[in-house]
Protein backbone atom coordinates (compact mmCIF):
# COMPACT_ATOMS: atom_id res chain seq x y z
CA UNK A 1 0.00 0.00 0.00
CA UNK A 2 1.86 2.97 -1.49
CA UNK A 3 1.21 6.31 -1.57
CA UNK A 4 -1.74 7.75 -3.63
CA UNK A 5 -2.96 3.42 -3.88
CA UNK A 6 -6.30 3.28 -3.21
CA UNK A 7 -7.11 1.10 -0.15
CA UNK A 8 -9.40 -2.08 -0.98
CA UNK A 9 -12.74 -2.05 0.34
CA UNK A 10 -12.16 -4.94 2.19
CA UNK A 11 -14.20 -7.14 4.75
CA UNK A 12 -12.72 -7.49 7.98
CA UNK A 13 -14.22 -9.49 11.83
CA UNK A 14 -12.81 -7.15 14.35
CA UNK A 15 -13.46 -6.51 18.33
CA UNK A 16 -16.44 -4.02 17.88
CA UNK A 17 -17.98 -6.62 15.05
CA UNK A 18 -17.73 -7.49 10.98
CA UNK A 19 -17.01 -4.67 9.31
CA UNK A 20 -16.87 -3.45 5.54
CA UNK A 21 -13.84 -0.70 5.48
CA UNK A 22 -15.84 1.68 2.94
CA UNK A 23 -19.08 1.86 4.94
CA UNK A 24 -17.12 1.75 8.53
CA UNK A 25 -14.65 4.76 6.69
CA UNK A 26 -17.48 6.57 5.54
CA UNK A 27 -16.58 10.41 4.92
CA UNK A 28 -14.48 10.50 7.51
CA UNK A 29 -10.45 9.84 7.16
CA UNK A 30 -8.52 7.10 8.67
CA UNK A 31 -5.99 5.31 10.14
CA UNK A 32 -5.01 1.77 9.51
CA UNK A 33 -2.16 0.26 12.15
CA UNK A 34 -0.28 -3.34 12.63
CA UNK A 35 1.35 -4.99 15.58
CA UNK A 36 2.89 -8.23 15.15
CA UNK A 37 0.63 -9.92 17.61
CA UNK A 38 -1.44 -9.52 20.88
CA UNK A 39 0.30 -9.37 24.19
CA UNK A 40 3.19 -7.84 23.35
CA UNK A 41 4.93 -5.11 25.21
CA UNK A 42 5.60 -2.36 22.81
CA UNK A 43 2.30 -2.87 21.35
CA UNK A 44 0.61 -2.17 24.30
CA UNK A 45 1.86 0.40 24.70
CA UNK A 46 1.06 1.74 21.85
CA UNK A 47 -2.50 1.02 21.40
CA UNK A 48 -3.18 2.47 25.12
CA UNK A 49 -1.28 5.54 23.75
CA UNK A 50 -3.41 6.09 20.60
CA UNK A 51 -6.81 4.89 23.03
CA UNK A 52 -5.71 7.96 25.70
CA UNK A 53 -5.51 10.50 22.34
CA UNK A 54 -9.08 9.44 20.85
CA UNK A 55 -10.25 12.84 21.33
CA UNK A 56 -7.45 14.37 19.37
CA UNK A 57 -8.12 12.04 16.75
CA UNK A 58 -12.12 12.43 17.12
CA UNK A 59 -11.42 16.20 16.71
CA UNK A 60 -10.25 15.79 13.22
CA UNK A 61 -12.45 13.51 11.71
CA UNK A 62 -10.14 10.62 12.02
CA UNK A 63 -11.18 7.31 12.54
CA UNK A 64 -8.50 4.58 14.13
CA UNK A 65 -8.42 1.05 13.21
CA UNK A 66 -5.82 -1.29 14.67
CA UNK A 67 -4.56 -4.48 12.79
CA UNK A 68 -2.85 -7.57 14.56
CA UNK A 69 -2.78 -11.76 13.11
CA UNK A 70 -4.23 -13.33 16.15
CA UNK A 71 -7.89 -14.15 16.84
CA UNK A 72 -11.21 -11.82 18.46
CA UNK A 73 -10.72 -13.52 21.50
CA UNK A 74 -7.43 -13.11 22.18
CA UNK A 75 -7.48 -9.09 20.90
CA UNK A 76 -10.95 -8.93 23.63
CA UNK A 77 -8.58 -10.31 26.32
CA UNK A 78 -5.57 -8.22 25.27
CA UNK A 79 -8.01 -4.80 25.52
CA UNK A 80 -8.20 -5.72 28.77
CA UNK A 81 -5.04 -5.68 29.26
CA UNK A 82 -4.41 -2.51 27.54
CA UNK A 83 -7.23 -0.76 29.75
CA UNK A 84 -5.42 -1.95 33.02
CA UNK A 85 -1.66 -0.49 32.00
CA UNK A 86 -3.35 2.86 31.03
CA UNK A 87 -6.37 3.79 33.36
CA UNK A 88 -6.56 7.10 31.91
CA UNK A 89 -9.20 5.03 28.73
CA UNK A 90 -12.28 5.82 30.08
CA UNK A 91 -15.57 3.63 29.43
CA UNK A 92 -15.40 1.06 25.98
CA UNK A 93 -12.13 0.94 24.41
CA UNK A 94 -12.47 3.46 21.38
CA UNK A 95 -11.61 1.78 18.19
CA UNK A 96 -11.78 -1.86 16.82
CA UNK A 97 -9.00 -4.03 15.73
CA UNK A 98 -9.38 -6.39 13.35
CA UNK A 99 -8.71 -10.29 13.54
CA UNK A 100 -6.46 -11.37 10.58
CA UNK A 101 -5.27 -15.06 12.06
CA UNK A 102 -4.52 -16.14 8.02
CA UNK A 103 -2.57 -13.01 7.65
CA UNK A 104 -4.43 -12.53 4.42
CA UNK A 105 -4.74 -8.75 5.41
CA UNK A 106 -1.33 -8.25 6.08
CA UNK A 107 -0.44 -9.66 3.07
CA UNK A 108 -2.20 -8.13 0.78
CA UNK A 109 -1.39 -4.41 2.38
CA UNK A 110 2.88 -5.23 2.50
CA UNK A 111 2.67 -5.74 6.85
CA UNK A 112 5.35 -8.61 7.14
CA UNK A 113 8.89 -8.27 7.77
CA UNK A 114 10.56 -8.94 3.93
CA UNK A 115 13.00 -11.10 5.48
CA UNK A 116 9.99 -13.58 6.91
CA UNK A 117 7.39 -12.69 4.24
CA UNK A 118 7.21 -16.64 3.44
CA UNK A 119 7.06 -18.29 6.42
CA UNK A 120 3.59 -18.28 8.35
CA UNK A 121 4.96 -19.73 11.37
CA UNK A 122 7.41 -17.12 12.20
CA UNK A 123 6.37 -14.34 10.02
CA UNK A 124 5.10 -11.20 11.92
CA UNK A 125 3.62 -7.60 11.07
CA UNK A 126 5.67 -5.10 11.47
CA UNK A 127 4.44 -1.76 12.77
CA UNK A 128 2.85 -0.62 9.42
CA UNK A 129 0.41 2.69 9.60
CA UNK A 130 -1.60 4.19 7.11
CA UNK A 131 -3.51 7.61 7.11
CA UNK A 132 -5.92 7.49 4.13
CA UNK A 133 -8.17 10.52 3.22
CA UNK A 134 -12.10 9.92 2.95
CA UNK A 135 -11.94 8.90 -0.68
CA UNK A 136 -9.73 5.49 0.61
CA UNK A 137 -6.45 6.85 -0.73
CA UNK A 138 -3.55 6.36 1.00
CA UNK A 139 -2.00 9.27 1.87
CA UNK A 140 1.46 8.91 4.39
CA UNK A 141 2.85 5.49 5.57
CA UNK A 142 5.25 4.96 8.26
CA UNK A 143 7.12 1.79 8.97
CA UNK A 144 8.92 0.91 12.38
CA UNK A 145 10.33 -2.70 12.82
CA UNK A 146 9.35 -4.54 15.89
CA UNK A 147 12.08 -3.22 18.57
CA UNK A 148 10.37 0.34 17.97
CA UNK A 149 7.52 1.92 19.43
CA UNK A 150 5.69 4.21 17.82
CA UNK A 151 5.22 8.02 18.76
CA UNK A 152 2.21 9.31 18.63
CA UNK A 153 2.50 12.96 18.91
CA UNK A 154 3.83 12.72 15.35
CA UNK A 155 1.14 10.53 14.02
CA UNK A 156 -1.47 14.18 15.13
CA UNK A 157 0.78 16.30 13.65
CA UNK A 158 1.01 14.29 9.89
CA UNK A 159 -2.88 14.35 9.83
CA UNK A 160 -2.79 18.18 10.55
CA UNK A 161 -0.09 18.56 7.89
CA UNK A 162 -2.07 16.72 5.87
CA UNK A 163 -5.41 17.82 6.40
CA UNK A 164 -4.06 21.87 6.04
CA UNK A 165 -2.11 21.25 2.58
CA UNK A 166 -5.30 19.17 1.46
CA UNK A 167 -7.47 22.10 2.35
CA UNK A 168 -4.99 24.73 1.19
CA UNK A 169 -3.56 24.31 -1.99
CA UNK A 170 0.27 25.46 -2.87
CA UNK A 171 2.05 24.96 0.06
CA UNK A 172 3.63 22.24 2.47
CA UNK A 173 4.62 22.05 5.69
CA UNK A 174 8.41 22.33 6.54
CA UNK A 175 10.22 20.13 8.99
CA UNK A 176 9.12 20.08 11.99
CA UNK A 177 6.13 21.95 11.02
CA UNK A 178 3.30 22.66 14.17
CA UNK A 179 0.11 23.95 13.23
CA UNK A 180 0.47 27.59 13.06
CA UNK A 181 4.02 27.78 12.13
CA UNK A 182 5.46 29.03 8.71
CA UNK A 183 4.83 27.29 5.83
CA UNK A 184 6.34 26.70 2.62
CA UNK A 185 5.21 27.90 -0.96
CA UNK A 186 5.36 25.14 -3.42
CA UNK A 187 7.66 25.54 -6.16
CA UNK A 188 5.24 25.60 -9.09
CA UNK A 189 3.79 28.88 -8.07
CA UNK A 190 5.73 31.90 -9.21
CA UNK A 191 6.31 34.65 -7.70
CA UNK A 192 3.59 36.89 -8.75
CA UNK A 193 1.06 33.90 -8.36
CA UNK A 194 1.99 33.70 -4.33
CA UNK A 195 1.51 37.28 -4.21
CA UNK A 196 -1.69 36.66 -5.21
CA UNK A 197 -2.35 33.64 -3.30
CA UNK A 198 -1.07 34.75 0.16
CA UNK A 199 -1.49 38.76 0.02
CA UNK A 200 -0.68 39.01 3.90
CA UNK A 201 3.10 38.49 3.18
CA UNK A 202 5.59 36.44 1.65
CA UNK A 203 9.16 35.92 3.13
CA UNK A 204 11.93 35.09 1.29
CA UNK A 205 14.90 32.99 1.96
CA UNK A 206 18.26 34.79 0.76
CA UNK A 207 20.65 31.62 -0.24
CA UNK A 208 23.96 31.16 -1.24
CA UNK A 209 23.22 30.33 -4.65
CA UNK A 210 21.10 33.44 -5.90
CA UNK A 211 18.21 31.45 -6.40
CA UNK A 212 14.82 31.81 -4.34
CA UNK A 213 13.00 28.83 -4.02
CA UNK A 214 12.23 29.29 -0.11
CA UNK A 215 9.04 31.03 0.09
CA UNK A 216 7.42 31.03 3.58
CA UNK A 217 4.16 32.60 4.56
CA UNK A 218 2.07 32.27 8.37
CA UNK A 219 -0.61 33.88 6.30
CA UNK A 220 -2.72 30.66 5.38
Amino acid sequence: MRIGATVPNFKAETTKGPIQFYDWQGNSWAIIFSHPADFTPVCTTELGRIASHNAEFVKRNVKLLAHSVDQVKSHIDWVNDIKSYCPDIRGEFPYPIIADADRSLAVRFGMLDEQQINDPEVAKTIRALYIISPDHVVRLSMFYPMSVGRNVDEIIRCVDALQLTTRIQHIATPANWTPGTKVVIAPSVSDEEAKKLFPGGIDFVTMPSGKSYVRTTTNY
